[in-house]
């Protein structure tokens, strides 16, 4: 988008972005709950339960406004929060809720069958919301999150021109699972920290092999290492391997290239944000992760994407939240509890709860 793209096109490009990272976001909350629902079936003691649920509030940074709002922290209370309350931005209802609204802005810019594939998540998912009645639904429910968020991109790259909307759309999605797929990754770390005593064990096994179904690299890590499950080559496959789909490694190259593929000067700034961060994932070792420590590399990471996310809505959307804000809509909209791992503050332009 070069200096003559004008208002509209940040606009159309602000809308294809967040609707993307939204699905996204969606898909892989239901991924880190699933991983948590299945963990929450191994025996354990209260206390580690608690700890357990406390994992995906700290690493989404939802933990006070949750305390805020439920009476202690359970299985039950943190799924519902984050999977259908909807005063939680973060949830999945609420993010297949933005993505729609942000698709509905720009329907004339997107395919018939987008709007159609989206639209049918959104009413389903209302359906899903109303009749959800016990705890034992949720694993179904996540699987049914991840095959929606699937046939979507798969319905967006069959069918929409490869024009700006779709870098962006593109950008959006990268953006967003580099992003999870730390998160997700750290989730051990919250778990494991105070026992150090089940590492190597069974449950240490098992909550290994959660992690990697969660991002659908069981199977890849078998054809890749052939061997038992090890934490520093599971977090190679997920940091470092290029050839990984969910890896940050994979997700910076697409970030770089989409970046590259925009034409005009108001990338620069971004382009060399991702470069530098894509250059430490290029040339990084699984060791000297390890030995500056997985939760402190993965915290490092999340503060550098959340800076260039921060850049690409600083130079490609600002446009359109000074005109949300003259006309009395909604700009950028922040989270209430700025996150313990910093994340990025998702845009929401107008639109209504429905």
């Amino acid at each position: 988008m070069g200096a003559g793209g004008g208002e509209m096109l940040s606009r159309t490009a602000a809308h294809a972005y967040w609707m993307a990272r939204y699905m996204e976001r969606a898909e892989n909350a239901a991924r880190m709950l699933n991983i948590m629902h299945h963990m929450s079936l191994m025996p354990k003691s209260a206390r580690e339960g608690v700890r357990e649920w406390n994992a995906p509030l700290n690493i989404t940074g939802t933990l006070a406004e949750f305390c805020a709002r439920y009476p202690e922290v359970n299985a039950t209370n943190v799924l519902h929060f984050m999977t259908f309350d909807r005063e939680n931005p973060g949830s999945i209802f609420e993010s297949v809720f933005r993505a729609r609204e942000n698709a509905r802005s720009i329907r004339e810019k997107i395919t018939t069958e987008m709007w159609e594939s989206l639209n049918a998540t959104w009413l389903d998912m209302k359906k899903a919301r109303e009749e959800h009645k016990s705890d034992r639904e949720y694993g179904p429910f996540f699987e049914w999150v991840k095959e929606r968020s699937h046939l979507f991109r798969g319905v967006t790259h069959g069918t929409i021109l490869r024009d700006d909307t779709f870098l962006f759309l593109r950008l959006g999605t990268f953006v967003e699972r580099a992003d999870s797929t730390a998160r997700i990754l750290d989730v051990k770390y919250h778990i494991l920290l105070p026992s150090p005593q089940d590492v190597g064990g069974a449950v240490d096994y098992y909550q290994w092999v959660a992690l990697l179904r969660s991002v659908s690299a069981f199977e890849s890590y078998r054809k890749v290492y052939r061997d038992v499950i090890a934490p520093i080559r599971v977090a190679e496959m997920l940091v470092l391997k290029e050839d990984m789909p969910r890896s940050l490694h994979a997700c910076l190259d697409e970030i770089l290239e989409i970046l590259t593929a925009i034409n005009g000067p108001a990338g620069t700034e971004a382009r060399r944000k991702a470069g530098e961060l894509h250059a430490r994932l290029h040339f990084g070792q699984i060791r000297e992760i390890f030995a500056q420590g997985l939760h402190e590399y993965l915290t490092d990471f999340l503060k550098r994407i959340t800076s260039l996310a921060q850049e690409i809505h600083a130079r490609y959307f600002i446009a359109v939240d000074r005109r949300a804000a003259s006309e009395g809509g909604l700009p950028e909209v922040a989270h209430p509890h700025p996150p313990v791992i910093p994340r990025a503050s998702p845009f929401r332009e107008g639109g209504g709860q429905s």
